[in-house]
């Protein structure tokens, strides 16, 4: 995976929620495209959102180790 692939993930209309899956075996959700920032060499994916849907946290992705992408179902929270 590169940067230029996350891009084209993140702008697409409408957006459609996927989650990161890293050669570990760990998965970050990404449901809104204000959750990543792609770097050159990295994702930084936002991490343990709260309720108002703003992250406490953050994790670095090496685009090295992005394994796969899987698509995810759009969010129903209520709002």
């Amino acid at each position: 995976m590169n940067a230029e692939a996350f891009r084209k993930l993140i702008r697409q209309q409408p957006f459609q929620p996927f989650r990161v899956v890293m050669s570990s075996g760990a998965g970050y959700d990404v449901r809104h495209p204000e959750m990543i920032m792609v770097l050159q060499h990295r994702v930084l994916i936002g991490t343990d959102v709260a309720d108002d849907e703003a992250p406490a946290d953050y994790t670095i992705c090496p685009l090295l180790h992005v394994a796969a992408i899987e698509p995810l179902e759009p969010s129903s929270r209520p709002g």
